[in-house]
């Protein structure tokens, strides 16, 4: 027999499993649906417990901000457009979800290519090994004279794009995010970091003009964010780094300036859960009031999810724009 004394287990004290607070019910169950089943039906029989009540949490907050006219603003980086989501997006800003949209130089480049030639994104690894990655001629020298352009009229970059597109009459311009923005009265905003993206590296480029313009659309976002205060919504999809960081600061200026925004909404989206976008969009600005949320999963099932719940959620519907 081992030399070491063991606890006596006899001496445990038990309890009845009628008194225990049990977190899982069959009440709380999902259930199976049926083969007509619409939207409403799925959210309906989503199991009520973590990330699906979340994202019934999500679409009921979302639409009391729009009820209460509260700034709902969608952060995205560039994958969303390269993934086909534009036409829906463009519906959810129609239809009165979105009042302002930001992105990163890269989206906004993807979105013009798209309103100009209707294709968009190259292979990158054919494209480095011999020096041709991001030297289409006609994406530089057209971006860079709308951001000189930007300079000029004392434009914000993304209003500015739009603008140029709708005035070009773009071929495919009703793909266009920033096109249907400017026409819909929505602020479009086009965050830069330089050296990020393909029109830096051709001669073209206008840095001043870039970055004033740019920093036009820092301002035009934070004066949006400073408005979240008790029921704004903050969206933000796949941008790693830059959109959280962008969006920080913002707030930091909003409530410098205005006072306390508090109870607002934030969510993050994203294929794999980040660092930034958790900390800066879910985290820090709901730390003492408010809701944070994540949700993990490819944009083009997410995205489209995210807009037919609401859609189907919204009891008043609204004129299209």
């Amino acid at each position: 027999m081992s030399k070491y004394t063991r606890i006596d287990l006899s001496k445990i004290r038990t309890y009845s499993v009628g008194r225990r607070r049990s977190k899982a019910q069959i009440k709380d169950f999902g259930r199976p649906l049926d083969s007509y089943s619409g939207i409403s039906d799925f959210l309906q029989h989503l199991p009520r417990y973590l990330k699906a009540e979340d994202f019934k949490s999500l679409i009921s907050l979302i639409i009391k901000a729009r009820q209460k006219k509260k700034p709902i603003i969608l952060m995205m980086g560039a994958h969303p457009i390269k993934c086909g989501l534009s036409p829906v997006l463009i519906d959810l800003m129609r239809q009165g979800f979105v009042s302002l949209l930001s992105t990163n130089g890269a989206g906004a480049i993807h979105d013009l290519e798209i309103a100009l030639w209707g294709k968009t994104s190259e292979k990158v690894e054919k494209g480095i090994e011999d020096g041709s990655f991001g030297m289409a001629r006609e994406t530089g020298e057209v971006f860079n004279q709308i951001s000189t352009f930007a300079g000029e009229k004392d434009l914000g970059l993304g209003e500015a794009i739009g603008r140029r597109i709708l005035q070009r009459k773009a071929e495919f311009s009703r793909h266009s995010l920033l096109a249907s923005a400017y026409r819909l009265n929505i602020p479009a905003c086009v965050h830069v970091a330089f050296g990020t993206d393909i029109v830096h590296q051709h001669p073209s480029f206008d840095a001043a003009s870039t970055g004033e313009a740019t920093h036009v659309d820092f301002r035009v976002l934070a004066h949006q964010v400073s408005r979240l205060n008790n029921g704004g919504v903050v969206l933000h999809f796949g941008s790693t780094v830059i959109l959280p960081e962008v969006f920080l600061k913002a707030l930091s200026v909003a409530r410098n300036i205005k006072g306390k925004i508090q109870n607002l909404t934030t969510a993050n989206f994203d294929m794999i859960q980040h660092y930034r976008p958790n900390v800066n969009v879910v985290c820090r600005p709901t730390q003492t009031s408010g809701k944070g949320f994540s949700f993990t999963g490819h944009h083009e099932i997410m995205i489209p999810l995210l807009a037919w719940a609401l859609k189907a959620a919204d009891k008043k519907k609204p004129k299209r724009r």
